[in-house]
């Protein structure tokens, strides 16, 4: 029989990504909703009417699929009512979600997810999703980790839509805890800039410490003592109108759901008409430090793509792929580098041509 995907938010930028990564790879029965159909969808999509409030609706519509992929963010607001119907329902699920506090609220029912047999796996997509896989493959290459750094740089508006940019302001919200030195340390976000070396076309780029979900989620995962998470914008222009947003402007502005809006949407009109020029890509950057046969040594892995939007979708649609496929299921609630072994990430990277390069290297 043919398998059901329900995509809520499908008609959103990353969720369209998502639909067309499967479409294009499977045969699966794909379902997308919206509260209201905006827009022709691609061939072989289905439109689902749906509103996430009205639990009987969306209780039907899940028990109804084999997997339900959640990519209707932003996540600082979402509660864990989706997660919740597909244990009671036995469905496997998948989200996009992009900070920790959506985690915190829906980890409490690992138990429940492993009772019933059901997969609930984390942060798939770009980063986090990609980007965490991408750590974990550098963590087991080397004897112990000491260190993590991850970096990433968005070119313009990435191919994302607004939403994106209203979890980009959220985050400056206020400070975070990170893993420093073996404790819980407030950092303030878009602070203490750093200059990584990406693949080019980027090359030196500006990042700052930015809250993502990898910042809680490694100190859980990995024996690490430190994770830094630092994220930059390009052009570099957009990394000071961001720094001064999240330190010179009234916290009320950053704080109030008018403000958010205001920033999101300039953001991202300004975006419109650079991204002729930047374009919409993303690189990434992890550096794993640690020991190897008693040396000091660093693993270091790159990764590249022309369409941040799109990259996003590989992340999640090939996570989707292997588990209605049967090469993956591990039963609980879990972030995706828990969940996901690297020799299926390699596989899933390199059925859609994406190529992460890496090296070691030893004091």
């Amino acid at each position: 029989m043919t398998k059901k995907v329900l995509i809520l938010g499908g008609q959103g930028r990353i969720g369209k990504s998502v639909a067309l990564d499967l479409a294009t790879h499977n045969d699966f029965e794909i379902t997308v909703t919206g509260r209201q159909k905006k827009q022709n969808l691609d061939k072989g999509l289905k439109f689902l009417a749906l509103d996430l409030k009205d639990t009987l609706a969306l209780q039907k519509a899940i028990s109804e699929s084999d997997l339900v992929i959640h990519c209707a963010g932003p996540f600082h607001y979402r509660d864990g009512k989706v997660v919740e119907i597909c244990i009671a329902e036995g469905v496997n699920y998948l989200d996009v979600s992009d900070h920790r506090s959506f985690y915190e609220r829906v980890v409490k029912y690992r138990q429940n997810a492993i009772d019933k047999g059901v997969t609930a796996i984390l942060n798939t997509g770009i980063f986090p999703g990609i980007s965490n896989s991408m750590v974990r493959q550098g963590v087991e290459q080397l004897d112990s980790a000491e260190k993590i750094h991850l970096s990433y740089v968005v070119a313009g508006s990435g191919g994302a839509g607004v939403t994106v940019m209203r979890t980009t302001f959220l985050g400056l919200d206020r400070p975070f805890d990170a893993w420093i030195d073996g404790k819980w340390q407030k950092v303030k976000p878009y602070s203490d800039r750093e200059t990584i070396e990406f693949p080019q076309p980027y090359g030196k780029i500006g990042v700052y410490w930015f809250d993502v979900p990898e910042t809680y989620s490694f100190a859980e995962s990995f024996p690490a003592s430190t994770v830094i998470t630092k994220f930059g914008s390009y052009p570099d222009l957009y990394n000071h109108l961001t720094w001064i947003t999240a330190h010179i402007f009234p916290r009320s502005w950053v704080q109030s759901p008018g403000g958010i809006e205001f920033f999101s949407k300039v953001s991202y009109f300004m975006t419109t008409i650079s991204d002729r020029f930047s374009g919409i890509g993303v690189a990434m950057r992890s550096e794993i430090i640690g020991k190897k046969e008693g040396k000091n040594a660093k693993f270091c892995s790159t990764m590249l793509h022309e369409n941040t939007a799109i990259a996003a979708g590989y992340g999640t649609g090939t996570i989707a792929e292997l588990i209605l496929s049967g090469k993956l299921s591990k039963p609980g609630i879990w972030p995706v580098e828990r969940a996901l072994p690297t020799n299926l990430f390699i596989e899933a990277m390199n059925s859609r041509n994406l190529k992460i390069e890496h090296q070691i290297s030893f004091d």
